[in-house]
């Protein structure tokens, strides 16, 4: 225990500030009174007495609680407006964004949706030139063959009406039969082992697309069909039609049997290719318009042929 704790302290207790200030306030009403009092004329007059009253603490905290509830309300106010003012302004600039981004994605689509049907064009318009242009190269090696052929004719009847005129007449009697006997033959004729399978492959193929490089099942190009039929009985050929009619020994197209190959052009530089099935007809795949197809050979005339078998 310390030795000052039985020494009585001389401090006055401290007042509160709101009890000095509630005495001052009924000091200062009473010295008022008095006062007027004073001033009021003789002893013998009425005193008048006039009591002034002073604003209390209580009315002054409850103005001054008012006044800053009021104060942070208006804070409170400004500061939810300017909350929700940049609420909208980020909103807008985060929709404008997105504006910009989704114009930028449909530019992207539309410009590659027209690429690509552009594209599209141009692809189609070459296949059409392609195309047009073997049709018109077709015709043109037609003609060329046409001519050829119609000069060899003129210049065959040519020297046959220069011999002696019955050498001529036994001569032609001898050519009419035996091309009524290689005709009667060819028409009649069936194809038999080799051959035959030759023949049942083209012909299976009659009606497919034509394609430039086709090689089966269901388009082909000429010289991929004449391979696919030869490989069909066992038998390799090169790729090429120029390769193919290189191959084997030359028949007479008078003198055709099923199985031989057809060429158009040289023996050596030949740009088409087909298989003689019998009857005057062979199969081909002809070009793009036609497809794979059974035509007689005056349809279009071959130039030559060839035999494996």
């Amino acid at each position: 225990m310390s030795h000052t704790a039985h020494i009585p302290s001389h401090r006055k207790p401290r007042r509160s500030a709101s009890k000095l200030a509630l005495r001052a306030g009924v000091a200062g009403g009473v010295l008022s009174t008095i006062a007027v009092a004073g001033a009021a004329g003789p002893a013998n007059a009425e005193p008048v007495t006039e009591t002034i009253e002073m604003p209390t603490l209580g009315s002054l905290g409850t103005d001054l609680s008012s006044a800053v509830a009021a104060s942070a309300e208006a804070s409170q106010q400004e500061a939810l407006g300017q909350s929700l003012e940049a609420q909208e302004t980020a909103a807008l600039q985060k929709a404008a964004k997105e504006a910009k981004k989704a114009k930028a994605e449909a530019d992207r689509k539309a410009e590659a949706e027209r690429a690509e049907k552009a594209r599209q064009e141009a692809e189609a318009k070459a296949e059409r030139e392609r195309a047009e242009a073997e049709a018109r190269a077709e015709a043109q090696a037609r003609a060329s063959r046409d001519s050829a052929r119609t000069q060899l004719t003129s210049t065959s009847a040519s020297d046959s009406s220069g011999s002696s005129g019955s050498s001529a007449s036994d001569s032609g009697s001898s050519a009419s039969d035996s091309g009524s006997s290689s005709s009667a033959s060819d028409s009649t004729q069936a194809p038999s082992g080799t051959a035959a399978a030759i023949v049942a492959f083209a012909r299976a193929q009659v009606g497919d697309a034509y394609v430039t490089g086709g090689t089966g099942p269901n388009s082909w190009d000429c010289s991929g069909l004449v391979q696919a039929a030869y490989a069909n009985a066992g038998i390799d050929l090169p790729r090429i039609s120029y390769q193919q009619s290189s191959m084997g020994s030359s028949v007479s197209l008078s003198n055709l049997q099923p199985g031989d190959i057809l060429y158009w052009g040289s023996r050596s530089g030949s740009y088409h290719v087909a298989i003689y099935v019998g009857g005057g007809k062979y199969v081909g795949a002809q070009n793009s318009s036609t497809g794979v197809v059974e035509r007689s050979l005056d349809w279009d005339p071959p130039s030559g042929a060839v035999r494996l078998l």
